[in-house]
């Protein structure tokens, strides 16, 4: 029997969806490989050029030190890891470091802290990191943890482009990751961020002993936002050392395949997303990576590091453009559909 003879689910457009049920995502993940490859494929070619990927560079601004109990991450203080804690960082070093990265090619320069919630004080010199990354010319995003409307609202005056507040995983297996801020409190923030004006990032992780299940719930959920996600950043597990999830023997990597799958279903629900191969790209092949950009994925981090796990680095990341054909996106992002 050939594909043509398959009942295959397949979108003519790419329409937007806010009112996919679980079943129907847990179907697009169960498609023949190739018929979903060619299915996301598809319908990125709708919306953007399939040879240009959007390159953002990823900066801590504060490291360490934060008091959520995220079982996968080297920046909280409940985790036994040798991450030493730093201050908010000085404007003028953040200034810096994102004139480098224009040089560099990136078009988006994005700030983490660590942090439940940005506290009243650090607002000013983060409203001046941001107004001073984009009369640079630049995009700007933050992640800060929590923000209330307020915060986002004087976010948003003082120029920033982006939020990102990922949901990590499915409410479902949720509690197995965090238990010091709930599912709702992410959904709140993004609430706060969209009422603002802002762009939401918004994506989360795998390979954290989710099942499929799982991540076809993720997706479902970011999919079904009052408005979509602009940019679904798509986290591969980096274990460190010090946190339950490294602790966990039973924790096997996620299959790469299956990262692929998860890749091609996010286009395909989110088909005018940036759908971004965050972290842990440093450990994938040139082979997994080409197969995830034909999959739909279309923006990248670039550098050495992303907050305090490794990046894949930009001699790298030039040598693959090269051989696949792509090319950094330059200037502002231009949806075709």
């Amino acid at each position: 029997m050939c594909s043509s003879d398959l009942s295959i689910p397949m979108s003519e457009t790419a329409e937007l969806r806010n009112d996919w049920k679980l079943e129907e995502v847990e179907t697009l993940f169960d498609l023949p490989f190739n018929d979903l490859i060619f299915q996301a494929q598809t319908i990125h070619r709708m919306t953007f050029d399939p040879n240009k990927v959007q390159v953002s560079t990823l900066m801590s601004i504060k490291t360490g030190g934060c008091s959520e109990d995220c079982s996968y991450c080297s920046q909280s203080a409940r985790n036994s890891t040798d991450l030493e804690r730093e201050k908010l960082a000085e404007v003028s070093a953040v200034l810096e470091a994102a004139r480098e990265a224009k040089r560099s090619g990136s078009s988006r320069f994005c700030m983490g802290a660590a942090w439940r919630n940005p506290k009243s004080k650090d607002m000013e010199r983060l409203l001046t990191m941001v107004s001073g990354v984009k009369a640079l010319g630049m995009e700007t995003c933050m992640t800060l943890g929590m923000l209330t409307d307020h915060q986002a609202q004087k976010l948003k005056k003082a120029g920033l482009d982006y939020y990102n507040h990922n949901l990590d995983t499915s409410e479902a297996y949720y509690g197995e990751v965090v238990t010091t801020r709930t599912y709702q409190d992410r959904l709140d923030t993004l609430e706060h961020v969209r009422d603002a004006g802002l762009n939401i990032c918004s994506g989360g992780i795998v390979g954290m002993g989710e099942s499929r299940q799982d991540r076809a719930g993720l997706l479902a959920t970011l999919a079904n936002l009052p408005k979509q996600p602009d940019s679904v950043p798509i986290n591969r597990l980096v274990k460190v050392a010090g946190t339950p999830l490294d602790d966990m023997e039973s924790l096997e990597e996620l299959d790469p395949l299956e990262f692929v799958r998860t890749i091609a279903v996010a286009r395909i629900l989110m088909p005018k997303s940036w759908v971004r191969l965050s972290a842990g790209r440093e450990s994938m092949s040139e082979e997994l990576q080409a197969l995830c950009f034909a999959s739909g994925a279309n923006s990248i981090f670039s550098g050495e590091q992303l907050l305090t796990t490794p990046n894949a680095g930009e001699e790298s990341d030039a040598s693959l453009f090269a051989k696949l054909g792509l090319e950094a996106l330059a200037g502002e992002e231009v949806v075709l559909g």
